[in-house]
């Protein structure tokens, strides 16, 4: 089982995003949402970073520093990848299209 928190649920009490960089957003196939997908973190030079499973509705977060991220989904819909830049602290969202 992922040791990764509910993706669903509410950035957790205390999140300052006036201090801190979180990525999140949707895994869609057809517009649809994608559960249960792998949803990977890589850094600027490809490097994995982190992974979750995405929530039932499709969504995933990471929390990360600011700069040039790539998200990639792996799923039984298919797979796919955004590329998210983040300029500094706040909510960045990307949507992964997987097919």
């Amino acid at each position: 089982m992922c040791g990764a928190p509910d993706q669903a649920t509410l950035l957790p009490a205390g999140t300052d995003l006036t201090k801190e960089t979180v990525l999140t957003g949707k895994v869609l196939a057809g517009g649809l949402p994608v559960g249960g997908a792998f949803v990977r973190l890589l850094d600027s030079s490809g490097e994995f970073t982190a992974e979750v499973v995405s929530s039932a509705s499709g969504d995933f977060r990471f929390f990360a520093r600011p700069g040039s991220w790539t998200v990639r989904a792996l799923s039984r819909a298919g797979n796919g990848e955004a590329v998210l830049t983040a300029d500094g602290p706040g909510l960045h969202e990307a949507e992964v299209t997987v097919g």
